[in-house]
């Protein structure tokens, strides 16, 4: 409960510092409409075969609205596959594919760390075969929705980009069977790894 309690507070203050209007350092000239340089694109990115093969492909964009706050909106594509072995032998292999689309916020209360709270919707597929027993549990389309709370930091990689490690936690989770998960993300904090590249002037 009070875990729960902690989480809604938090949620609550990165949601309205999202709608706060933050003030310009002085004699910092305030720019009226678009400004492009202030758009910047990334997302996360991963690729590997095997036993465990992993695709992701998730793109965002982003807007830096001032030096604290950021928003933007993404899609998310991922792809896995899971061998299990006993010695040559394949005991169980698992799938699962996701695809959907989120909408993000940031806070950086300083220049290379933020706070970030991304409401998605997925549409998920797949299924677990084992075969000693022969058991198969699928999962025939469904949509879940997903609202992951992180805090990431940022490493510079020249003037206009960066290397974003994130940790991230579904709080929508609840317990559920393999064959009827709550969340894509698992019930445990993950961490994914990305980037940002700002788009000039």
């Amino acid at each position: 409960m009070k875990k729960n309690l902690f989480l809604s507070c938090v949620l609550i203050l990165l949601t309205c510092s999202l709608f706060a209007q933050q003030p310009r350092p002085e004699g910092e000239e305030e720019k009226k409409g678009f400004d492009r340089s202030r758009l910047f694109v990334g997302g996360n990115f991963g690729l590997s075969f095997g036993d465990y093969t992993f695709i992701n492909v998730s793109p965002q964009v982003g807007y830096r609205f001032t030096n604290m706050l950021a928003a933007g909106i993404g899609i998310n594509g991922q792809y896995t596959q899971y061998r299990q072995r006993w010695g040559n032998q394949t005991i169980s292999r698992s799938n699962l594919g996701i695809a959907g689309m989120n909408v993000f916020g940031r806070f950086y209360p300083i220049q290379q760390a933020f706070l970030q709270l991304q409401p998605e919707m997925n549409y998920i597929w797949g299924s677990t075969k084992q075969y000693d027993p022969d058991l198969k549990y699928s999962i025939n389309g469904k949509i879940l929705p997903s609202l992951l709370l992180g805090a990431g930091g940022v490493l510079p990689m020249g003037n206009a980009g960066g290397l974003v490690v994130m940790v991230q936690y579904d709080l929508l989770n609840k317990s559920g069977y393999q064959s009827d998960p709550s969340t894509p993300y698992g019930s445990k904090p993950f961490v994914s790894i990305g980037f940002n590249v700002g788009l000039g002037r």
